[in-house]
């Protein structure tokens, strides 16, 4: 009997499980749905802009854990040039190795262009229905819808034409002039992306990235060796991040991380709701900076802004935007000021990165998920509530047993599963626990 399985997504995560499904020796058809009508790419890798790299080294990019060299093979046989283990490659480049892989999986995988706005449980096992009223049955569902697009928050609801609240809306940036300047809200990888997105474009203007901490991410230390993994003495989360600090006195912040990555996920998943709550509040600004590296080639590029006065970071909000001839005037405090000061940006670009409260999304397919009873945001807010086997978790904490999760909506019970080591050996795991 062939097993078949739907994928909401085919963005990284739905892609690589896609792909992981029709590699079991047991018969598997997947159905994946995508409602952009693009395959193996998603956003991160879906842009097109030669500035914006991987944030990882080509030889740790594989898409299978078993297979460590795939990428680089990929490389060495398509993109010679860009073959280097230690090399930062253009994200967009990654983009077509996963098309290629969801290409090897032939006539397996059936691709579905429609937006999913509901996932439920049937007799044959799991049932998505798209907005035109399409209906795809399967033995299981998985939603592997990728990040949410950004928060609205921060804007202090402007609704003007100069005001981008979703920065990779294709075609939007282009309208910023070659000398315009430029309010970015965020200081993250994002302001990063939009940043080098506007510089490839010609532009030559000034921008203020504004952020509560102010802080960069940290670029990749060319010198810093590969790190061996070390278990920490600490079972505790908090205590285990004690530990890293010490180590960082020790080894430098690069190493130290890299040390601990393979235990993250189980720090997290042992932590109580206290713990995480007095992380994700006091500690996790640092801790995105310097987990969430960038390319040395983007760190040189972003520090030469900021050398150059071009870019300025800031540690601050807004308190007021105003619509006027000139573009926006944008009144902002900056962290620890008696008084908020007032400048004039053609340009606001919402750069906070994906929206971190899903209970807020307005997306109809998690809307119609929580209205059901069929899912619900776990304690922290950070994504949905799913077991340590990925299977989805209704509205009382009982699991279901055909629909599942995958990738970014899973962080709540995994944290680290946002970055493709994590997410393929997740999707391995999934795919074999599905086939079975």
């Amino acid at each position: 009997m062939t097993t078949t399985i739907a994928i909401v997504g085919a963005g990284f995560s739905g892609s690589l499980l896609a792909a992981q499904l029709v590699r079991r020796p047991v018969g598997v058809r997947v159905f994946l749905i995508e409602r952009s009508g693009v395959f193996g790419r998603g956003l991160a890798y879906g842009t097109t802009c030669a500035a914006h790299l991987l944030n990882v080294r080509a030889g740790r990019m594989s898409a299978f854990p078993d297979e460590p060299d795939h990428f680089v093979k990929w490389l060495t046989a398509n993109r010679p040039e860009l073959a280097d283990p230690q090399g930062f490659v253009p994200r967009m480049i990654y983009g077509d190795y996963v098309q290629a892989i969801l290409a090897e999986a032939g006539d397996r995988v059936e691709r579905i262009t429609g937006e999913a706005v509901k996932v439920e449980e049937s007799e044959k096992g799991a049932r998505v229905t798209l907005a035109d009223g399409r209906v795809v049955e399967a033995h299981a569902a998985v939603l592997a819808t990728g990040n949410p697009p950004p928060s609205d928050a921060a804007s202090k609801g402007l609704e003007d034409p100069r005001y981008f609240a979703d920065p990779w809306v294709p075609g939007q940036l282009a309208k910023v002039g070659e000398g315009d300047d430029v309010l970015l809200l965020g200081a993250g990888l994002t302001m990063i992306d939009v940043v080098l997105a506007l510089n490839e474009q010609g532009w030559k203007g000034r921008a203020l990235a504004l952020s509560r901490r102010g802080l960069l991410p940290r670029p990749h230390n060319e010198t810093q060796a590969h790190a061996v993994a070390r278990e920490p003495e600490a079972t505790d989360l908090l205590g285990m991040l004690r530990e890293v600090r010490t180590r960082m006195r020790e080894i430098g912040w690069g190493e130290a991380m890299d040390e601990i990555r393979p235990f993250n996920q189980q720090a997290w998943r042992n932590a109580t709701d206290k713990e995480r709550g007095r992380f994700l509040r006091h500690l996790r600004p640092w801790w995105d900076v310097h987990r969430h590296r960038t390319a040395r080639e983007v760190g040189a590029a972003i520090s030469g802004l900021v050398d150059s006065g071009r870019l300025r970071v800031a540690a601050g909000r807004i308190e007021m935007v105003e619509p006027v001839e000139e573009g926006l005037a944008i009144a902002w405090r900056a962290r620890g000021a008696e008084k908020s000061r007032t400048e004039t940006y053609g340009w606001m670009v919402n750069c906070t990165g994906p929206l971190q409260d899903l209970a807020r999304s307005t997306d109809p397919l998690l809307t119609n998920l929580f209205k059901a009873g069929i899912a619900r945001v776990d304690g922290a807010s950070l994504g949905l509530d799913v077991m340590d086997d990925c299977r989805l978790q209704d509205e009382t904490g009982a699991p279901h047993e055909r629909l599942y999760a995958l990738g970014p909506p899973t962080k709540s019970a995994f944290w680290e599963v946002v970055a493709v080591p994590e997410i393929r050996v997740q999707a391995q795991e999934l795919a074999e626990r599905l086939a079975g």
